[in-house]
């Protein structure tokens, strides 16, 4: 049987898509809706039932959080498979070029707790999405893109071919124990590429006023550091995909979905 969490939204509702009226396959959910187990790695307590008779946990990374509360998450999804008897734990990570990012360390915390678990493992280190372009370098109301992006240029993926590289993994996943698959985009992109296929200009502000901006939005006080960092690791080189090797193409068999193409989609949806 296999389990996979974080179903609710992104890549989870992607996953659970493809694996749709499958009876070797159960979905969880914090909220516990019709049709899934309750799995709130908030209270351990609901992991002894939803982790019951899964011989493979698929494990969506437990959403954006400080580091403690990531990592409080990702430790009870883990000690809970380890006592349930779980034979395989599938993760998805942080692509290796974001070790720089304010949110790396939970993910790599959580990829050394595999390695010491009894557990078998294979760790997906998805590149950020070509749908979170849509956080940080859409237009603004005068058809600018001011995003501090500089010349940088990001090895970007689409959410689809994540998710199918997951599906393909958790159905199979002792074809790929003990592996970690770099997962990032082949033609990384930049802010000018982005206003380009828009129509728009690209005027890149200043990660002061990013920071200024971002603050001023409502966000979260952990997300002002985390999207900051996020512009300036793009900004200045350090996500073009170039420090890794990606596995991307192998898993998908077929050339990836287009960064730019994705991108452009899911602004004009709104």
């Amino acid at each position: 049987m296999l389990l996979v969490t974080g179903v609710s939204g992104g890549l989870g509702t992607l996953v659970a898509e493809r694996l749709a009226g499958r009876d070797d396959v159960v979905l969880g959910t914090r909220a516990g809706l019709p049709g899934t187990r309750l799995v709130d790695f908030d209270d351990p307590a609901t992991l002894p039932d939803a982790f019951a008779g899964v011989d493979t946990l698929l494990l969506i990374s437990a959403g954006y959080g400080e580091d403690d509360t990531v990592i409080a998450r990702h430790e009870a999804a883990i000690s809970a498979a380890e006592r349930a008897g779980v034979g395989h734990i599938v993760y998805t990570s942080l692509s290796g070029d974001g070790d720089h990012l304010t949110y790396a360390l939970a993910h790599r915390w959580t990829e050394r707790r595999l390695r010491r678990s009894t557990v078998a493992w294979t760790v997906l280190r998805n590149g950020l999405y070509a749908e979170f372009l849509t956080w940080i370098a859409t237009p603004d109301a005068d058809n600018r893109i001011t995003g501090p992006l500089g010349e940088g240029r990001l090895a970007a993926v689409a959410r689809e071919d994540l998710a199918e590289i997951a599906v393909t993994v958790a159905t199979d996943p002792a074809a790929h124990a003990g592996r970690t698959y770099e997962l990032v985009g082949e033609r990384p992109v930049g802010g000018a590429d982005l206003a380009a296929a828009l129509g728009a200009a690209y005027a890149p502000g200043t990660l002061a006023e990013a920071r200024t901006a971002i603050a001023a939005s409502g966000a979260v006080a952990f997300q002002v550091p985390m999207l900051t960092g996020t512009y300036s690791a793009i900004a200045h080189g350090f996500m073009d995909g170039s420090g890794v090797k990606s596995d991307l193409r192998d898993l998908l068999g077929r050339e990836p979905l287009d960064a730019v193409e994705v991108f452009v989609a899911a602004v004009r949806q709104g």
